[in-house]
């Protein structure tokens, strides 16, 4: 049963989510921003992963970043507990995904250790009020709190949703392979992730 359910309670948010990695790619809730949540859906669809947002609220007059770091905080914990002791995964997960002119490039290691490389020129505009520099901001919280190392990439592109859209369809690819499960064993030669 690798499914988790986390509530993170601040005086700037008050969120609780639920996953199931071995799901269906179903989203359910709301973050009560939009794109935030068109987003999110896409890393569920595409990682099979399921996400039930059951409570999001957050100062979002102040702005989003509150509220898209807590999301990637609780996701990240979430995964983590789901993960549990990671015997027989396949540890490591690779996506290359297009969108129109855009092309993302995700390396994703379930190594225990918290990495992020994140390319700048993808914090680079806006979509309606979400600041693209929130994609970073929500990855740096979520591989932080999974305890997992990733490199996200653009490789080319000039469109703000396809980059921002492209880059999560990549995540989601990249998770979807890397928590396989391919043996019963823990993928590492020090038996221990």
């Amino acid at each position: 049963m690798r499914k988790s359910e986390i509530l993170r309670e601040t005086s700037e948010t008050s969120i609780r989510i639920s996953i199931n990695l071995d799901g269906k790619g179903v989203f359910l809730g709301s973050t009560n921003v939009g794109f935030f949540d068109h987003l999110l859906n896409s890393l569920s669809k595409h990682s099979m992963v399921d996400i039930n947002v059951i409570k999001c609220n957050g100062d979002t007059h102040v702005d989003y970043h509150h509220l898209v770091e807590d999301v990637g905080i609780v996701l990240g914990k979430c995964f983590n507990e789901a993960i549990g002791d990671k015997k027989g995964i396949a540890r490591f997960g690779f996506a290359s995904v297009p969108l129109d002119e855009t092309l993302s490039r995700v390396s994703i290691d379930i190594s225990g250790r918290s990495y992020l490389f994140f390319d700048k020129k993808i914090s680079k505009g806006r979509i309606r009020d979400f600041d693209m520099e929130l994609i970073e901001v929500f990855f740096s919280a979520f591989v932080r709190e999974a305890k997992i190392t990733a490199h996200i990439e653009l490789v080319r592109g000039f469109n703000s949703h396809h980059i921002a859209e492209s880059v999560f369809k990549s995540f989601a690819v990249a998770i979807k392979e890397a928590i396989k499960i391919v043996s019963d064993t823990i993928p590492s030669t020090k038996d221990v992730i």
